[in-house]
């Protein structure tokens, strides 16, 4: 080989070399710089080995939440209640029936419901203890006591009742008596009239009043009510006929028709 060849062989390996160098220097200028990290990024936190510095200063600050055990200062401060056993008992009302002379009379209804109505069938019942016969309501519950009895529709009722006297009532006497006594065992009675009448089994006397209905087993509500009482006497017993309904209730003809039906046997 000659000078010539060899000369030119290291110009080429030469001009390689450059080449390489550039391609390497172009490499390095163009990767990117790492990002530097703290020290205190690379430290894991207590606890937790993959929370960053900001989330462990995060868990830090956090209040913690007060634990079941703990009062609050406003619970501390409230009194103890006194709505327990002890104060119901002392605020339970009494159950026991009022006296009924200091029983007030309740509101009449607005739209009363008891008017007996126009087509209703009446039958005959005869009280064999009591010795008289009536015409009654068909259908109403019957109740039986010995000599009295009592027929009862919602709040519609009629009821007889047989007692001893001495002597035929009249409107002067049964002032002093069986008003005296219906006013003292009555609910809230008010009487508006005491008169002698003729009825078809003879004569008799009418109280008119009204009086609270017994109060409603479940819900203690009392209606007012209209009554007619008539009492007839023969041979030493006194039947009295009651009939009730509630304070307004249009009932006068059907009352006529079972007055008018009492007859002693």
């Amino acid at each position: 080989m000659n000078r010539l060849t060899l000369k030119r062989l290291a110009s080429v390996h030469t001009t390689v070399l450059l080449a390489l160098l550039a391609l390497t220097l172009s490499a390095c200028d163009s990767a990117p710089a790492p990002t530097p990290q703290s020290t205190a990024s690379l430290k894991p936190s207590a606890g937790t080995a993959n929370s960053s510095p900001t989330m462990a200063s995060t868990d830090v600050q956090r209040t913690p939440l007060a634990t079941t055990a703990e009062a609050s200062p406003t619970q501390a401060a409230t009194p103890p209640s006194t709505s327990g056993t002890a104060g119901t008992a002392g605020n339970t009302q009494s159950t026991e029936t009022p006296v009924a002379s200091n029983e007030q009379p309740v509101a009449p209804e607005q739209n009363p419901v008891g008017d007996i109505p126009d087509n209703q069938a009446f039958v005959t019942y005869t009280s064999p203890t009591g010795g008289y016969t009536l015409q009654v309501p068909e259908g109403w519950a019957r109740t039986e006591n010995g000599t009295d009895v009592s027929f009862a529709d919602k709040l519609d009722g009629v009821k007889v009742s047989i007692t001893s006297a001495a002597f035929a009532p009249t409107s002067k006497t049964a002032l002093g008596n069986e008003v005296a006594t219906l006013q003292k065992s009555g609910r809230a009675v008010q009487i508006t009239s005491v008169k002698d009448v003729q009825l078809p089994s003879g004569p008799a006397v009418l109280l008119e009043y009204t009086s609270n209905s017994d109060p409603n087993p479940v819900t203690g509500k009392q209606v007012r009510l209209e009554d007619n009482s008539y009492l007839f006497f023969k041979s030493g017993k006194l039947a009295a006929l009651t009939l009730c309904a509630p304070l307004g209730a249009d009932n006068v003809d059907q009352w006529q028709q079972i007055a008018k039906s009492f007859t002693w046997k």
